[in-house]
């Protein structure tokens, strides 16, 4: 009976499955006995808002585009600001006395000498103790470690006018340093008379070379072959930066002697109007950081005569409240352009 019943039983679900009518399968019920209500929608939802709580993976971060990982990463880590100069100049920073002659500004000097042929007097030793009459100011800039190519072992070039000096400096982006960035950049952080010291030295920096008589008409020759050849017979000069110990605190190289240097001044005086020499040559001619010669007008050329450049610094954020010195801002002067319309780029001394 029982074996007659089961096969009934299977007759019966096998027709109800061919008429896609099959039973209910039975389910566990929870505790207590009553099945939970679930909506399909709100179950969707709660799986969305699970995953978007999920962090992000490593890897999923890297797999990003390239341009917004970029903008992810300048959020997360501030770009530093770029440095006050570029690589090839130095950066200076110090306080400066603005009066020009070092007479004035406590530096006595001990030990003179007349030179006669020159008309000047040349000081051999000062007193320490540098002090300012007037306020100083603060003075922040960038120069060229070395003389115009501003390359270490490089010929600065000579018979160029301040005209020519300015529109070079000027292709470099750059322009032609005022007498008194010069005079801080050569004096260092102690403020000394000479980039090296107290005391004019001779085995510091290239200078007190005999004197040669030099062909005037031979330098300023048109024929450039006889003009060379006469520069190099009169050229005492050293490659830029071979003396390491001619350089100022700041690491300038060869301020005072090798070649006079035209800069800026910031008022007019003398024949130079507009520009000065500093820091004499190789001869036996006052080379200290604080005398200048104004008695050459700006289109003057002459064997022993080049230049270096100097820059604005990159201004920095509340840059004026950071000492108790106000920032000097260098005067808007723009320099005539050579008169001929013509840059000279000098004479290298040296092949």
């Amino acid at each position: 009976m029982l074996a007659l019943r089961a096969r009934v039983g299977v007759v019966v679900a096998t027709l109800l499955s061919s008429l896609g009518c099959a039973p209910a399968q039975p389910s566990r019920l929870p505790k207590g006995g009553e099945v939970p209500a679930f909506n399909v929608d709100e179950g969707a939802s709660q799986v969305a808002k699970k995953r978007a709580e999920r962090p992000v993976s490593t890897k999923a971060a890297s797999e990003l585009p390239r341009k917004e990982r970029e903008v992810t990463q300048a959020e997360v880590k501030p770009q530093e600001p770029p440095p006050p100069c570029p690589a090839d100049m130095v950066f200076v920073d110090a306080a400066h006395c603005p009066d020009s002659r070092w007479a004035k500004v406590g530096l006595r000097c001990t030990k003179k000498e007349r030179n006669k042929p020159n008309n000047l007097t040349i000081c051999h030793a000062f007193k320490p103790g540098q002090r300012c009459p007037t306020k100083e100011r603060r003075q922040r800039f960038c120069i060229d470690r070395y003389e115009y190519p501003n390359k270490k072992g490089g010929s600065p070039p000579v018979m160029v006018s301040a005209f020519d000096a300015a529109a070079l400096c000027k292709r470099k982006g750059k322009r032609l340093c005022f007498e008194s960035e010069w005079v801080t950049a050569c004096e260092g952080r102690d403020k000394w008379p000479f980039p090296y010291g107290h005391r004019r030295s001779k085995a510091h920096c290239n200078i007190d070379n005999p004197w040669k008589k030099p062909s005037l008409k031979r330098v300023y020759s048109k024929n450039r072959r006889v003009q060379v050849k006469e520069l190099r017979r009169l050229d005492q000069s050293v490659r830029s930066g071979s003396m390491a110990t001619c350089k100022s605190s700041f690491g300038v190289f060869d301020l005072t002697g090798n070649v006079d240097e035209w800069v800026l001044t910031e008022y007019r005086r003398g024949r130079s109007k507009w520009a000065g020499l500093k820091g004499g040559a190789w001869g036996h001619v006052r080379n200290a950081c604080r005398t200048i010669t104004t008695s050459h007008t700006p289109d003057f050329r002459y064997y022993f005569i080049s230049f270096r450049c100097c820059k604005n610094a990159a201004a920095r954020p509340n840059e004026e409240q950071r000492s108790g010195l106000p920032l000097w801002t260098p005067p808007h002067f723009e320099p005539p352009a050579p008169p001929a319309g013509v840059i000279d780029e000098g004479v290298p001394l040296k092949p």
